[in-house]
């Protein structure tokens, strides 16, 4: 038809050369479109037959899983002691550095201690008078011995002597008590730490006045190389815990119950601690049992009064299985994954949950050794309508540090915002 046309406008006797010309232009602009049409059929007919989508999936392998529960605390010093004034005074130095270790016995403080040497010398000069009263009686009550033998003197002098021999003796001992009542009063005016232990910031300034009577607080002393949790839980899963280690069920530390903290952040502690013990008795009002653990802190990561997660364990299940939850589907009628067949069809599977653990379920039934359960990537089959899907395995995504700074842009991004930058466009002409 074509050819007709070139045809009928060249051999016209009107004809002209650029008739002629614009006749073959368009019977070119023509065939063009007649072969992009034929190439566009042919893609359609390509598109039809698209691979089949890919989808994460992972593999059951059946293993031993710890069944544990999270209960919340915070962390105590397995220590404790708040150091005080034990004399009156005004502080005249402080003898420690906030937030270092100290030894037991150690001076913290330097208390005024004029008034207690006073008060030592008083008592020195005291025992001094007594034990001149007391030698002189021992004088008298030997020489009027042998005079009462010989009647050269009234037994009732003789009496009176001895009385105060006694007398004095017992003032040498009073003397003696209240030498030692005022050293340890001059021994209080230097505060020592009573145990071993990290102390923290100095509750009184040098020029302070602190008292005896009040015990007025001057620092906090904490032992931090081993820390204390408490927790509750209910009875009944405290008697299966017992349950659970008189038969041999849960792997023990020494014979005892070991535990994983859980920070903040929700990384967990390097370091294992153990359960230490059980209230003897319930709680009546709330069905609770008092629970301690001791968590290790070597490191000194850890600080008194943090707030964290502890895992106890309860149970041991073998032959299961640890499912992340995304790829479970729960509901009224059961719970189901979509496990990938050997043919890369898919189909549903109905399972048996335990307990959650972390992000993933506790999977004891339903699955058998081997088989792949779709973890993501099923929206797009759906939205495709496929019927068969290609598998591969799936990882999980790493969590972001929010300290971490944010990646760089790629590079073609970054030659691409450099062209725009310029005031140079895209290219049109494939277009």
């Amino acid at each position: 038809m074509i050819q007709k046309i070139i045809k009928a406008k060249c051999s016209s006797k009107t004809a002209r050369h650029t008739g002629c010309s614009k006749a073959i232009t368009m019977a070119a602009v023509a065939t063009l479109m007649l072969v992009t049409l034929n190439g566009c059929s042919k893609n359609n007919q390509e598109g039809a037959q698209a691979p089949a989508p890919v989808v994460g999936v992972v593999t059951v392998e059946p293993t031993t899983v710890t069944l544990d529960t999270e209960l919340s605390g915070r962390l105590q010093p397995i220590r404790e002691a708040q150091v005080v004034a034990r004399a009156t005074g005004v502080v005249q130095k402080r003898l420690f550095t906030e937030g270092s270790y100290v030894k037991q016995g150690q001076p913290l403080f330097q208390i005024d201690n004029a008034p207690y040497v006073a008060n030592l010398e008083t008592a020195q000069a005291s025992l001094a008078t007594a034990q001149a009263n007391l030698a002189k009686a021992n004088a008298d009550v030997t020489r009027y011995r042998p005079l009462v033998q010989a009647n050269a003197i009234s037994k009732q002098e003789f009496d009176a002597a001895i009385a105060q021999q006694r007398l004095a003796s017992a003032q040498v001992k009073s003397a003696n008590a209240a030498i030692k009542t005022a050293k340890i009063n001059v021994g209080y005016a230097y505060v020592t730490a009573p145990i071993a232990g990290r102390i923290g910031k100095a509750l009184v300034t040098e020029g302070a006045l602190v008292s005896q009577t009040t015990g007025t607080p001057l620092a906090l002393i904490q032992q931090t190389d081993n820390l204390y949790v408490d927790l509750s839980q209910s009875a009944a899963t405290v008697l299966k815990l017992r349950q659970a280690m008189a038969s041999g069920q849960l792997q023990t530390i020494e014979g005892q119950v070991p535990v994983t903290i859980v920070l903040e952040d929700g990384t967990e502690y390097s370091e294992k601690g153990r359960l230490l013990f059980t209230d003897l008795t319930v709680d009546e009002n709330t069905g609770q049992v008092s629970l301690r653990a001791e968590i290790p802190n070597t490191s000194n990561l850890l600080m008194a009064g943090m707030y964290v997660q502890v895992k106890i364990p309860q149970a041991q299940v073998g032959n299961a299985v640890l499912i992340p939850q995304q790829a479970v589907t729960r509901g009224t009628t059961g719970d189901t994954v979509m496990v990938v067949n050997a043919d890369g069809s898919y189909a549903p599977k109905t399972i048996t949950i335990a307990q959650s653990q972390g992000n993933n379920w506790v999977v004891t039934g339903g699955l058998n050794a081997g088989d792949q359960v779709i973890v993501d990537g099923m929206a797009a089959v759906q939205m495709m309508g496929a019927k068969k899907v290609q598998a591969k395995p799936w990882q999980s995504e790493p969590v972001q540090n929010p300290n971490q700074p944010a990646p760089a842009q790629q590079a073609p991004a970054t030659e691409q915002g450099k062209a725009q930058s310029d005031g140079s466009a895209p290219s049109t002409e494939q277009k």
